[in-house]
């Protein structure tokens, strides 16, 4: 089964304590095709400028990803700029310039309004709407949100999440929709609000879900040096609905195995600056990972 990404297609321009880089291939939706793409074939929506060097892509041809719905628009591509200091777990933003982004309306190629694995990556709310209103009975769709979101458009993000299966979300974001601090009871207030499976992403302490009354919490994968944290989220989504879309089951157990893969995945991306890592990594690699997360939460 493959499954559709719609999101944020970006340079990136990060400086982090081990380096820099300029005009880097970033973006929701590109990293979360280099990391699904281990699993099943990844049919991506965007959109990009004239500048837009398309060699950055070529290596993303050739594993699983369709790129008939990334609208090339005249203008720069959009451009993201950030530091991260000592502490990774926080950055600095240093602009954001939009660019075509800022009219981005996505528009699905009749071929893909009937893929039944759905990501809506961190967009606005009022565009997540308008993907769905495209879509044709999906299988899954699960949604990723922020707390730019939370603040200035509450409303269309709760209309979408009546409409969706599974949210990703962090701590901060799941206390900041909710208004709990216990992040369990925050977890289920947004069950509350529409979505059957919440996943919470706990940074270093690593992430649990939560559906009806299944529950379920890992460790973060043991990482000596994290060199760029950018698009770690968005990897570990793919993972994540990733290997529920190549095993089409979205049961309890199929979603436990799918967020220790979305966690090994995740655990690469940090390796190196943009997607980097993805370029050489083999999923015997992956399968290594998540073999030894086995290992070591049994007891």
């Amino acid at each position: 089964m493959c499954v559709l990404v719609v999101g944020s297609a970006a340079l990136d321009s990060v400086k982090t304590p081990f380096g820099e880089v300029t005009d880097a291939l970033g973006g929701s939706a590109f990293f979360f095709a280099a990391a699904a793409s281990f699993f099943t074939e990844v049919r991506i929506v965007g959109v990009v400028g004239e500048d837009f060097p398309m060699e950055k892509i070529e290596f993303l041809k050739t594993k699983n990803v369709d790129f008939k719905g990334l609208e090339v628009a005249p203008g720069k591509t959009f451009r993201w700029s950030g530091v991260y200091h000592e502490n990774m777990n926080a950055r600095d933003t240093l602009s954001t310039d939009l660019n075509v982004f800022e009219t981005f309306s996505p528009k699905l190629p009749d071929e893909y309004k009937q893929t039944p694995y759905v990501f809506l990556a961190n967009i606005h709310p009022e565009l997540q709407l308008d993907v769905l209103a495209q879509i044709e009975n999906p299988r899954l769709v699960a949604l990723d949100t922020m707390n730019l979101w939370i603040n200035i458009s509450l409303a269309p993000l709760k209309e979408v999440l009546k409409k969706i299966d599974v949210v990703i979300l962090n701590d901060e974001e799941a206390r900041m929709l909710t208004g709990e601090h216990n992040l369990i009871k925050a977890a289920k207030a947004v069950t509350r609000l529409g979505p059957k499976t919440v996943i919470v992403k706990k940074g270093e302490h690593g992430a649990f879900y939560i559906s009806g009354d299944d529950f379920f919490s890992l460790p973060a994968y043991p990482i000596e040096g994290v060199f760029d944290p950018t698009g770690a989220g968005d990897t570990f989504a793919a993972g994540t609905i990733g290997y529920l879309a190549r095993e089409n089951d979205i049961s309890p157990a199929a979603m436990r195995k799918a967020l220790v893969y979305g966690t090994v995945t995740a655990s690469f991306t940090v390796e190196k600056f943009s997607v980097d890592r993805m370029k050489d990594l083999t999923f015997e690699e992956i399968q290594s990972r998540y073999d030894y997360m086995i290992k070591m939460t049994q007891f």
